[in-house]
């Protein structure tokens, strides 16, 4: 939700964000569209190559586990956490959304 300059000023006042970290609040967020087909940002183009690469294969076993149907993106909840490795910190992300068998009429 893109918030307006007075709603920006009183979340300012309240965390202590400076003018121009409010303005970031006034900014409208990508919500299902991108500036171009492929992402070109480095971390969204990893999320899109994600799905490219594993989609159907979450798809399928999605469907083995729970049936035919969908992953809601609406009732949804996402947790990240940076995991220790000595390798180099991960990246772990949790991704649940209500599943929503398809309807048949």
């Amino acid at each position: 939700m893109t918030l307006n300059q007075e709603q920006a000023g009183v979340l300012g006042d309240i965390f202590g964000l400076s003018a121009d970290e409010q303005k970031w609040l006034q900014v409208v967020p990508y919500k299902g569209t991108l500036p171009t087909a492929v992402p070109t940002d480095p971390l969204i183009y990893r999320w899109y190559e994600i799905v490219s690469v594993y989609g159907t294969t979450i798809k399928e076993l999605i469907h083995e586990e729970f049936g035919d149907g969908i992953m809601s993106a609406i009732d949804f909840s996402m947790d990240i956490q940076r995991q220790a490795d000595p390798k180099g910190d991960r990246v772990n992300v949790v991704l649940s959304g209500k599943f929503l068998p398809y309807r048949t009429y």
